[in-house]
């Protein structure tokens, strides 16, 4: 039973950085109407920024965070305004390719820039937990999930009650409406493709503190929170850290009782399952 619980609290903590690394691929993709394959690209690049902020620079990887976000927010916005704004029209065949051949081409920069070998981010608390009983919770994944649920929530607030976020919504419920009350289309999809790429760049700081990082973890992060935005629901800003939640508790259990190796094959038969039973996801409106 305590194996169960601790198993539990860690798919949990799991979980919660999960969502963090949705949110921007869902922020995109329901705004933009763009599935960016280069999502788990940006969140490589976050780390790796977070780990040279750490490492040269001696700042603390959860204190570096506004410094990381505020990076990507700026890389994102050139990408966007520079490169992904003349193909946001364009059917959704085209948009895969030019984020898939972003993605490689950001996986062997890297690759030049910091090597392919494995590394983390190791601030001196990183080996330290909090027991509670049986329960053991590491303080750096307790840091982690905490930081990336009030990211999350944060979103949300953000989308719903600010003149901002009002108008990135309405400019994703109605382009026409939004054009009319002033929304300049252009300059508001790159603050959007931003932000997603801070979020992004963020959730990589976060999970380069719990986990190691190297140029091609890319492409796995990517598919995760592509399963995570869709069981999750799209037109539902808590709907990422429900996604993330389930996804992280899943694979936590299915490591336990079947084995570690059957994780993802869980996760994205799930998700097989919820495009088949519910494809606006768990807490999507239903046509």
């Amino acid at each position: 039973m305590d194996l169960l619980v601790q198993v539990l609290i860690n798919g949990t903590l799991l979980g919660g950085l999960y969502a963090m690394m949705a949110l921007g691929l869902a922020l995109v993709w329901g705004v933009l109407n763009i599935v960016n394959l280069a999502h788990g690209a940006f969140i490589m690049l976050g780390a790796y920024v977070s780990l040279y902020l750490f490492t040269y620079l001696h700042i603390d990887p959860f204190l570096g965070l506004p410094i990381t976000a505020a990076v990507m927010f700026a890389i994102g916005y050139c990408v966007q305004r520079g490169l992904l704004n003349l193909i946001v029209r364009a059917p959704m065949f085209n948009t895969l390719l030019i984020t898939f051949g972003l993605e490689v081409v950001l996986t062997y920069l890297a690759q030049l820039a910091f090597s392919a070998d494995f590394r983390t981010i190791n601030p001196s608390y990183a080996g330290d937990s909090i027991v509670l009983g049986p329960v053991v919770l590491p303080l750096a994944r307790l840091l982690a999930f905490g930081v990336a649920i009030a990211l999350t929530v944060g979103m949300w607030v953000f989308l719903l009650h600010t003149t901002l976020g009002r108008a990135i919504r309405a400019t994703a419920q109605n382009l026409v409406a939004a054009r009319l009350y002033g929304v300049e289309p252009r300059h508001l999809y790159a603050v959007t493709f931003g932000i997603g790429i801070a979020l992004a760049g963020t959730a990589g700081g976060l999970y380069g503190t719990v986990s190691q990082i190297n140029p091609y973890i890319g492409a796995a992060l990517t598919a995760k929170s592509f399963a995570i935005s869709i069981i999750g629901g799209l037109d539902n800003p808590l709907g990422v850290i429900v996604g993330g939640l389930f996804l992280g508790i899943l694979e936590s259990l299915t490591a336990l009782y079947i084995g570690p190796t059957y994780a993802d094959v869980a996760s994205f038969g799930v998700l097989v399952l919820v495009l088949i039973v519910r494809p606006t996801g768990l807490l999507g409106k239903a046509a």
